[in-house]
């Protein structure tokens, strides 16, 4: 999986492609750690990624948990199949997806 960032004031955007499994989740969890200081919006934008696994959407919980607390997220891009697992888990009703 690769992961590109842009913050733009207190808006971080990550662009995520790729598979987001068991082997690249504690990557994403690395990089949310380390770069959600001061940030008040977060943006995971999933134009790119062609799979989810269990790790990962404990990961994009993980992350929305925090932003619970100090901003919002926001999640883009998201492709039919990765969406139908957002469905079936119940994670429509807690991320803002567009």
């Amino acid at each position: 999986m690769t992961i590109k960032k842009t913050l733009e004031d207190k808006r971080l955007t990550m662009e995520l492609a790729g598979r987001l499994d068991t082997a690249t989740a504690p990557q994403l969890d690395e990089e949310l750690n380390e770069g959600l200081k001061g940030v008040d919006e977060l943006v995971l934008d999933m134009t790119g990624l062609v799979y989810l696994s269990s790790a990962g959407l404990r990961s994009i919980l993980a992350a929305q948990k925090k932003m619970n607390r100090q901003g919002s997220m926001l999640v883009r891009g998201v492709c039919p199949a990765i969406m139908e697992v957002f469905e079936m888990t119940g994670f429509v009703d807690i991320l803002t997806i567009v």
